[in-house]
């Protein structure tokens, strides 16, 4: 869920020491940049020294002698020249740190979400995960490349000013320290109130998003319905949200930093010339110091101004960073076994024990199921929309936790076994296969190293998938665009299934798998399945009941609860939900009419 609290202090601190932590493995690299930081930091500093000798003890006083004029030149020359060589390994070193860190920050929120259950991406839309994983870890990198550097490099010139200034005259530095806690006001005040804009600024983008890449998935329904003016209103509404986030981040910026920093910075030289007016009645004045006291206050507001203007970038990191760290610390994680077992499917007998379930906590969309599938059985699951079918496959592919009743394979708790074991012993085939981009070989193997390119063809030709492939432009290397748009569906569910049937499970599972093939690819694969179901317990939710008659044990289900049992012939002569929705698949509609009557 987004949300728009603002962080407080203590959470920002947090965040902060978190992202901190990152930058661990990379002490020696960040050790070796502080040097080059300080290095060129006292170069900038001395600068203005030497220039100070040179006009107080050379030109004020008519002395232009040749060789120390030229020395001091030449130094002055040299401190240019080394802090532009120094500050360009610096910002090479920050920048190439900092880059590792992302990477690494990227890989451990990319791992976490392929660690989270099911339940997680019900509720949370893909372009909000997506805008996460991109844009808030690009605001991060932006934290690490420009602030902590500019930060430490800005503390290092400020603290190193105040020093100089206090060696040139002490009492106009205690003066000049005046400074200090109306900008650290004018930092807290800014912090304050741009942690809340941004924090809205961030979930706008999210939201754009998210309603961006529903748009591109669902492009052919968006068109085919005309629905592109209400979407465009939709994307406009958003953007202008979007819009009106961001100016109330420009008005905080516009008013709290180069503006009120340059206010402060005219008091500051008012108060250094008022100084040197006053002291220049009782005695005169060194030119020099006043040069170099100007210059020094000059300098010392420029990374003050440099500091506020990245602590925008600063507040958009600890906002996004608390972003990326709420779905690393996301406790819906994928179930995992309670009791882990060196356990082992062998058999592959199936077992529900008096399970309900409820993904939302107040509502069952399972009730008491009870059945069982005996090894190489094959077991149909039938009933309407939203009876439960596909929340029994959820359950047993352990897509979800459950804590009522109990499931069991060959007597053991799914819950005790590793999820290796299950998800290798385990086939699933979904209703509308997932292809991969990349070619057909990749999509079949899916990277697993084991898998030869000849069990690739033997597992193709199984299934009936050869006959389409061997007529591609590079057969089993052609290539796969995204989601396979460029395969019918038909072409995409055999891929599918030689992929399931590659790995040789023990259990398969159906999810209404022949329910987007025409009629000819599905007669042409019913002996490849035949094939498949053999010797393997089989759990099949069916779409056309003439495609599991067959079956060992049918289930009818209705709102959550099996209401029927048994065979096809048995559940025929029951006349009951089974022999109507039998019916109605074979145009007998009349003869329910007459039941009914």
């Amino acid at each position: 869920m987004e949300t728009n609290k603002a962080l407080t202090g203590k959470e920002q601190k947090a965040v902060l020491f978190r992202l901190l932590s990152y930058a661990k493995p990379h002490k020696k690299e960040i050790a070796v940049a502080f040097l080059l930081l300080f290095l060129a930091t006292a170069a900038d500093i001395t600068g203005p020294v030497l220039v100070k000798i040179f006009i107080d003890d050379y030109l004020t006083a008519g002395d232009i002698t040749a060789r120390p004029v030229l020395w001091l030149a030449g130094g002055y020359l040299f401190l240019i020249v080394a802090k532009v060589t120094i500050q360009y390994f610096q910002i090479f070193s920050f920048n190439k740190i900092a880059l590792a860190i992302i990477q690494q920050i990227r890989v451990d929120v990319f791992s976490k979400v392929h660690q989270l259950g099911m339940r997680y991406f019900d509720r949370t839309p893909a372009g909000a995960i997506v805008s996460r994983i991109t844009n808030d870890t690009e605001a991060i990198k932006e934290m690490f490349v420009g602030v902590i550097s500019a930060f430490i490099s800005s503390g290092f010139f400020i603290i190193g000013t105040i020093i100089a200034m206090f060696i040139l005259n002490v009492r106009l530095a205690f003066f000049c320290l005046l400074i200090l806690p109306i900008l650290y006001g004018l930092m807290s005040l800014y912090r304050k109130l741009s942690s809340r804009f941004y924090q809205d600024l961030r979930e706008r983008l999210s939201q754009l998003n998210a309603n961006l890449n529903e748009s591109l998935q669902g492009m052919s329904i968006i068109q085919v319905f005309r629905q592109e003016k209400r979407l465009r209103a939709e994307f406009e509404e958003i953007n202008e949200k979007h819009y009106m986030a961001g100016m109330r981040n420009i008005k905080v910026d516009g008013l709290l930093l180069r503006p009120a920093i340059d206010l402060v910075y005219t008091f500051a030289l008012v108060l250094i010339l008022s100084f040197f007016g006053i002291t220049s009645m009782d005695s005169p004045i060194e030119i020099g110091v006043l040069y170099a006291f100007v210059n020094y206050i000059d300098r010392f507001f420029e990374p003050v101004n440099d500091v506020m203007q990245r602590l925008s970038i600063y507040q958009q990191a600890i906002v996004a960073g608390s972003r990326v760290f709420a779905v690393m610390d996301e406790e819906e994680e994928a179930p995992k076994p309670m009791q882990e077992r060196d356990a082992h499917i062998k058999e592959g007998r199936i077992e529900f024990r008096d399970v309900s379930f409820s993904y939302d906590g107040k509502r069952d969309v399972l009730k008491h199921i009870s059945f069982e599938a005996q090894a190489g059985e094959t077991v149909a699951l039938v009933g309407h929309t939203g009876s439960g079918k596909s929340s029994i496959i959820n359950l047993l592919m352990r897509f979800y936790e459950f804590e009522r009743g109990d499931i069991l394979i060959d007597g053991v708790s799914i819950k005790e076994y590793p999820m290796k074991e299950l998800r290798e012993r385990m086939g699933l085939v979904l209703q509308d296969a997932f292809l991969f981009y990349g070619t057909v070989n990749d999509n079949v193997r899916l990277h697993s190293r084991d898998i030869g390119d000849k069990e690739i063809m033997e597992a193709a030709k199984f299934v009936q998938a050869d006959s389409f492939i061997e007529k591609l432009p590079h057969r089993y290397e052609d290539l796969v665009v995204e989601r396979g748009s460029t395969f019918s569906s038909g072409q995409r569910q055999l891929i599918g299934f030689a992929r399931t049937i590659v790995r040789n499970p023990k259990i398969l599972v159906l999810d209404e798998a022949t329910a987007n093939i025409d009629t000819e690819t599905e007669e042409a694969i019913q002996a490849g399945l035949a094939k498949m179901r053999k010797g393997r317990t089989t759990i099949a939710i069916a779409h056309r009941l003439s495609t599991i008659q067959d079956a060992a044990l049918i289930l009818v289900l209705h709102q959550g609860e099996i209401v029927e049992r048994g065979t096809h012939q048995e559940l025929l002569a029951q006349k009951g939900l089974y022999y109507k929705m039998y019916l109605l698949q074979n145009g007998l509609g009349e003869e329910i009419a007459h039941e009914v009557s």
